[in-house]
This record gives structure tokens, C-alpha cells and sequence, in this order.
């Protein structure tokens, strides 16, 4: 008996001696079940990753999203659509923008080139004349020009293809005055006219609301007043671009067979240079990758780019858009690789109202109106001009 009360006593002691280990072990399993449900608890996971975005070493701005039910309201209409701010293009400068800028030509045509597929305006939009002037340097007749355009602001737009070292200014009340544009040397006869050409009506098509473009050099007068030609042009149904089959060596004398098959002898056309033409046409032109490439390479001179390329384009492409005539009146009579040039006392009244009476088709139908401009005057004919203009076109 004696001996059982010792071995029970010598249990007690044992289970005594380790009950500070049990203890304490009991407790690290408690804690670690504890710790266990609460690092499971999206609460905990989500204060976490706040944390960790909060966090100094994190640098990168808190991402905000916004309310989809938030109204914008729209700007008043022919108003930017975002504030000035640097770097920054409002609607009013993209749909008008500067004739100054940096672009290349290829990045100009590739701009150019770009129409809306919604045909509403979201603006007020007065259609305009583009008047491309192609010229080596001054402008002799701007005097006239200037008379020609009072009054009509808003309804038209200049663009000047000049030499690029002639660097006179133009006044600052001058109609002219601003618009030049980035321009690059032009030789007569030599393919880079066309280059020019295109390079004019790529910058007015920048312009959403050039609605017809007019090519003029510095030695062209206008034959009417500003009314009766937007009239004429604006309610045109057709393009001007002179074009006709010419069976000579200076018509299909100057086709080469290397164009063959994307152009043949029988869609080789001849023409004069000085066109009119509405925003489709233009848009077309300054997008031709198919045969602009084909006159570059083989038409060069004795081939005169400027009076095959836009005949035989138009010719080929928009044969039924096209009046096939110019309005732009020149006298080739007397022969030669020029027409002739008319001075100082070769201008009265009689002269001006023969070359206002003509007969053509406009529209389907018989008129006496057919040529809207002429050349080439030089600039001692100026003073008959201003002379003879308001009296016979009543500017």
C-alpha cells in the first residue's frame, strides 16, 4: 500500500515538472490558429494591399476611374473642344489650321489625304474658292487680286507656292500677306511642277472647308467679279481639267511604252496645267499612289509632266466628272512652247468683253460664260487693268 502512494506521488511530480511546457505549447497552437483565420480574412488582405500601395517605396500614382455616369457637356459648335493649353489642338485649328508648318510631303499628302465618312459638318461651314498660286517670286497683279477679293473674306482661301529664295514680304494688309507655304524649287518643264501642284492642294485640303481649288500663276487676272465666279464654280456639277487626244509627237509622241499595262497609248491625254477642281478630284490627286509614281519615272522631258499627268489621270479615273475643258483662257496661237504674253497697251475694254464671251457647255447647257480667268499679263498691264476691271467686271 505504502508503495502504491510513492508511485502515485512520483507521477505527480512528473506531470508537475513538464506543466510549464504543456502550457506554453498549448498556447503557441492557440495563437497559431488565431493568426491562422485572420491572415485568411479579406479584411486583412485588403488594409494589406493598401498598405503596400501607400507604402513609400511604392511611387507610381493611385489609378482613378471614372464615373460612367458622369455628363460631359458638349462645347458651343465651331468652339475648340478642349481649352488652350500647350501642346494642345483645338477643334477650330484642326479644321483650319496655320499654312505654317514642319511637315514633310509625304507626311502633308498622307494628311491631306484624310476625309470624314460623316458628311454633316459640325460646324458652321461656308463653303470657300482655294486660289493656288504657283509663282517664282512676287506678285506683280496682287493690286488687282486685292480689288477682286474686298469684301468677300470668308469666302475664299490663298496659298502661295513661291521659290523658296525669295523672301520679300508681302504687306501686311495684303491678301497675301501670311500665306505662303513651305515650298521647294520648281524648274519649268521638270516633273517637280507636279510635285508643287500637289503640294498646294495638299495644304488647302487641310482646310475642311475649301470646297473648290483653283490653280493661278502670278501672271493670271480674274475675268469677273468675285460673285459671279464663286456662283460658277460653286454650283458646278463637274471639275475643270483640260484634256484631249493628241495623235502628234507632243501628245502621243511623249508616251513611253514602259507605262504599259497601268497606262496605255489610247488613255494618254494632253492638256493645259491651269485647273479647277472640286474636294473629291483634289482629294484623289494628292492620294494618287498608282500612276504619280509612273509619270515620275518616265515622263521627264522631252515628256512635259505638267500637260500629260492630271489629263491622263482624270482621263482614266473620273472621265464622267470632268468638263474636259480649263477655264483659264491662254493664247496659243502664235506657236512655240509658250503662248503669247500681253502688255500694257494690248488691254481695253473691247479685249476684256471678247474674252468674257466665249460659247461652252456648262452644266449640260449652252453659255457665253466659260473662262473665269486668263494669262499671261505682265505686270505693265497692271494700270489698264485697274483701269478697265470695275467698269467691265464691276468689282
Amino acid at each position: 500500500m505504502k508503495s502504491s502512494n510513492n508511485q502515485h506521488s512520483s507521477n505527480s511530480v512528473s506531470i508537475f515538472r513538464f506543466l510549464p511546457q504543456l502550457l506554453l505549447l498549448a498556447f503557441g497552437v492557440s495563437i497559431g490558429i488565431i493568426m491562422s483565420f485572420y491572415l485568411k480574412s479579406p479584411t486583412f488582405s485588403l488594409q494589406q494591399r493598401q498598405n503596400s500601395l501607400t507604402s513609400p517605396e511604392k511611387t507610381s500614382p493611385p489609378i482613378e476611374i471614372p464615373n460612367s455616369t458622369t455628363e460631359i457637356p458638349e462645347p458651343p459648335i465651331g468652339m475648340p473642344k478642349m481649352p488652350d493649353k500647350p501642346g494642345q489642338v483645338g477643334f477650330t485649328e484642326f479644321v483650319e489650321p496655320n499654312v505654317t508648318h514642319n511637315l514633310s510631303d509625304e507626311e502633308l499628302l498622307w494628311r491631306a489625304s484624310m476625309t470624314p465618312k460623316i458628311h454633316a459638318y459640325p460646324f458652321d461651314r461656308v463653303p470657300k474658292v482655294a486660289f493656288l498660286f504657283l509663282v517664282r517670286g512676287g506678285l506683280p497683279l496682287a493690286p488687282l487680286w486685292q480689288e477682286f477679293l474686298k469684301g468677300h473674306e470668308g469666302f475664299y482661301s490663298i496659298y502661295v507656292h513661291s521659290d523658296p529664295s525669295y523672301n520679300e514680304p508681302d504687306p501686311e494688309g495684303s491678301v497675301f500677306h501670311g500665306r505662303r507655304i513651305p515650298s521647294k524649287k520648281v524648274d519649268w518643264g521638270k516633273f517637280n511642277l507636279i510635285e508643287a501642284e500637289r503640294r498646294l492642294l495638299a495644304n488647302a485640303l487641310l482646310d475642311f472647308s475649301n470646297q473648290r481649288f483653283v490653280l493661278v500663276s502670278e501672271s493670271c487676272v480674274p475675268l469677273f467679279n468675285f460673285a459671279t465666279i464663286y456662283s460658277y464654280l460653286m454650283n458646278s456639277t463637274q471639275s475643270y481639267v483640260s484634256l484631249y487626244d493628241d495623235p502628234s509627237p507632243v501628245g502621243r509622241g511623249r508616251y513611253s511604252i514602259h507605262m504599259s499595262p497601268t497606262i496605255t497609248i489610247e488613255q494618254w491625254r494632253k492638256g493645259s496645267q491651269w485647273f479647277e477642281m472640286d474636294r473629291d478630284l483634289a482629294l484623289e490627286v494628292v492620294s494618287d499612289t498608282k500612276y504619280f509614281p509612273i509619270f515620275q519615272e518616265y515622263c521627264q522631258r522631252p515628256c512635259y509632266a505638267d500637260e500629260h499627268y492630271l489629263p491622263t489621270f482624270v482621263n482614266i479615273m473620273f472621265p464622267g466628272r470632268n468638263s474636259n475643258r480649263s477655264l483659264t483662257w491662254v493664247d496659243w496661237s502664235k506657236g512655240g512652247l509658250h503662248p503669247a504674253k500681253f502688255v500694257r497697251q494690248e488691254i481695253n475694254v473691247e479685249f476684256l468683253e471678247n474674252l468674257r464671251n466665249q460659247e461652252c457647255e456648262y452644266n449640260g447647257e449652252s453659255t457665253n460664260v466659260c473662262f473665269l480667268f486668263a494669262r499671261k499679263f505682265l505686270p505693265t498691264s497692271l494700270t489698264r487693268f485697274m483701269r478697265f476691271a470695275p467698269m467691265v467686271m464691276h468689282f
